[in-house]
């Protein structure tokens, strides 16, 4: 947590005549009032007080917006009252806090009928002063950044209403910035494979093309300095949900996906800014149809820029966004430019709106009982712009997320529903299961008696619910695949430490792993629910490995310090007979690396953290995992006997994953226990050698974790 001192140096980084005074008392009667609190990471409560106000410094907030966030919890959440407040900090500031607290406390994303009532109440909240919305939104804000430490269903569920209601909000505020970090927040916890493919396939694409963007920066300096232009330029790659929101609308892969990097210029003058666009024009072709002149045409909320798009270095897309110094301010804080101060004084910015007459356009708009619905609807548009609005042939509404097909629609109508899917019409035309639903369709369902879900619908499905209920569907169709399989993989473990996996045996590891009998343990087995070590261990947790002269994992590395630990690196799994190095950690000892592992680059210029190591020359254990990266035919017998295999070159099979099902072909990760490189050499030349395996190769990760030096 920041200190008090520290709170204080950031606000008089804008504001030097800040009043330190009051701004010290407030942090000190929020801690006073906090004392014996603690958030769900078990951390102090006033550590979050403290976190929300440093946001609010971002934005150069005054002094009562700075207190406000102190004291935003104290009248809820402790022995506080309003008239404590008011009496040790002024009306204004009591005014705030009790703003703030009737903001939490409205349940904004309850049940659709009660929405209308909700939204009126936000909006009279907003109106008697917009500096609450501020505080609740950087509240939102460090609860999302935290969100990790609550119970799963409630992150759902918090992150479900930020991207519902205070994103959005953020936005139309216009403060772009917050609402894109709320939304990625969101995302992370509602969608986390979609924002990590995000991520995994930007990291592709830099390895590929390496990173444009300085490049690119580089290019428009250039350009401008050549018209005269003096400007500054700054380039980003899009956060990953405004991608996956783009790869939604746009129904196009990430490969296809060219605009996902953004450049801004800020210019001296507006006449600079109309300027700059020719240079870029001039030196780029641009997009039809991507350009805006917010400049000439500003929003309500006072935003101003020019927005093209265009085709930069390789063919590649880039949007570019043009504004000055003023108008970029307003951009980065939307509303709250209102309250900016710089230097001591509120900021004259000509372009910041008045927030009092924004806030009543929209209250008058709302209040009107002619436009109430219509512009509840454009709420809900706004509000839940990452979600659809359907019908069923009997005229309910069925709401949806962006990008849902007739298959979530169909799971979400019944399960039953979705099991006997068959085809779909949308608006009485007949269309195939992977069409996007939009906005105001009917969409109608065809069943048929005997239909079972497909495995291709797992690609075509969106929704937790559909996906969940056809993975249980496919599971209990595969169960008795599952369970040969499984028994394969257990005969396989159980020979390697010298035993038969007897029914018996089985019986006995299902009592031991809380599991109803052999047959479902073996079908978790098969599914990879399971592993096989999980199954050995649950029997013989104290079977010995017959090592005789074998070296002791303990001290299979030579070069460590007396006393010194040691733990094989994950990225690249360093197995005995490998050069390897070490590299220390404070709290972990020393990460042995493969000498060729590409996460040795992160410490090149850490030479001191440096070991060289070696394997000890003995014989060592079957304990050292690899992973198989393995591509083989989708028959009858081909699987178990690749188990076989593997069981015969003396290597346990210690996990199983398919990343990849195919008509065709399956792709897996299998985890193995190995002794040395020689064993894992062996192993992939035996598999490779077999008719049925298309590729085999040793998996390693490309990830890159940074971690503190020693």
């Amino acid at each position: 947590m920041i200190s008090a001192d520290d709170l204080i140096e950031l606000v008089r980084n804008y504001n030097p005549k800040t009043n330190v005074k009051r701004i010290t008392q407030a942090f000190e009667y929020g801690a006073a009032m906090h004392e014996g609190q603690y958030r769900h990471s078990g951390e102090p409560y006033f550590i979050h007080p403290v976190a929300v106000a440093a946001i609010l410094t971002e934005q150069r907030l005054d002094d009562a917006t700075i207190i406000t966030a102190l004291l935003h919890d104290t009248i809820e959440d402790t022995k506080a009252s309003y008239a404590d407040v008011a009496e040790k900090f002024g009306s204004e500031v009591a005014g705030l806090v009790d703003g703030v607290t009737k903001l939490t406390n409205l349940q904004l994303s309850s049940v659709e009928t009660q929405q209308a009532e909700n939204f009126r109440k936000l909006f009279m909240a907003m109106s008697k002063d917009l500096r609450v919305i501020l505080v609740k939104l950087a509240d939102r804000l460090h609860n999302m950044r935290t969100i990790k430490s609550m119970r799963p269903d409630k992150q759902v569920q918090k992150a479900r209403e930020t991207m519902d209601i205070y994103a959005p909000l953020a936005g139309r505020m216009g403060m772009q910035w917050m609402r894109e970090e709320l939304e990625d927040l969101s995302f992370r916890v509602l969608n986390p494979e979609g924002r990590q493919s995000i991520i995994r396939r930007f990291i592709t694409l830099q390895r590929e093309s390496g990173d444009v963007i300085p490049r690119i920066t580089r290019d428009m300096r250039r350009e401008l300095e050549k018209a005269g232009i003096e400007a500054e330029v700054f380039g980003r790659a899009k956060k990953p949900y405004s991608i996956w929101r783009k790869m939604q609308e746009k129904e196009q892969g990430f490969s296809r996906l060219s605009d996902i990097y953004g450049f801004r210029i800020i210019t001296g003058s507006e006449e600079d800014c109309y300027r700059a666009l020719g240079a870029i024009h001039q030196r780029w072709r641009a997009v039809p149809g991507r350009f805006k002149d917010y400049i000439s045409q500003p929003k309500t909320n006072g935003y101003r820029s020019i927005h093209t798009t265009v085709s930069g270095r390789d063919g590649k897309r880039v949007e570019v966004q043009i504004r000055t110094r003023q108008m970029h301010d307003v951009a980065e804080t939307g509303v709250a430019a209102h309250w900016s101060y710089r230097d001591g004084v509120r900021a004259e910015n000509p372009f910041a709106v008045d927030p009092a007459k924004w806030i009543a356009s929209l209250t008058e708009q709302f209040d009107a009982e002619e436009d109430h619905e219509d512009f509840l609807e454009a709420v809900k548009l706004e509000m839940y712009s990452d979600q659809v609005f359907c019908f069923t042939p009997k005229g309910d509404v069925i709401k949806l997320p962006r990008g849902a097909t007739p298959i979530d629609y169909a799971y979400a109508i019944h399960t039953r529903i979705g099991h006997a899917c068959v085809g779909a019409k949308i608006d009485g035309i007949r269309v195939p299961l992977w069409t996007r639903i939009k906005n105001g369709q009917s969409v109608e369902i065809i069943t048929a008696e005997g239909q079972s879900p497909q495995v291709s619908w797992l690609e075509i499905a969106t929704t937790g619910k559909a996906r969940t209920a056809i993975r249980r569907a496919l599971r209990e169709a595969d169960r008795e695949r599952f369970i040969r399989l499984g028994r394969e993989l257990a005969r396989s473990a159980f020979e390697h430490v010298g035993r038969k996996a007897t029914d018996k045996v089985l019986d006995t590891a299902s009592k031991h792993l809380r599991i109803s009998g052999g047959d479902e343990l073996l079908a978790r087995l098969g599914s990879a629910e399971l592993t096989a070590h999980d199954v050995v261990q649950a029997v013989y947790p104290d079977l010995a490995r017959d090592e005789g002269d074998q070296i002791s994992p303990r001290r299979a590395v030579i070069g460590l310090s007396p006393g010194q630990s040691f733990e094989r690196a994950a990225c690249c799994q360093p197995l005995p007979g490998e050069r390897i190095v070490g590299i220390t950690f404070r709290g972990k000892g020393v990460v042995v690396h493969a000498i060729d592992c590409e996460r040795l680059s992160d410490y090149e210029d850490q030479p001191e953290r440096w070991v060289d190591l070696h394997w000890h020359g003995g014989t060592h254990p079957a304990v050292y995992g690899a992973t198989i990266d393995l591509t083989i035919g989708n028959d009858a017998g081909v699987l178990g006997r690749i188990c076989t295999l593997i069981g015969e070159k003396k290597a346990n099979i210690s996990n199983l994953e398919f990343v990849d099902r195919k008509p065709d072909f399956y792709r897996l990760m299998i985890d193995v226990e190995l002794r040395d490189a020689e064993q894992l050499h062996s192993l992939m030349l035996t598999l490779e050698a077999d008719s049925d395996v298309a590729a085999v190769e040793r998996f390693r990760r490309k990830v890159r974790v940074h971690a503190r030096a020693s």
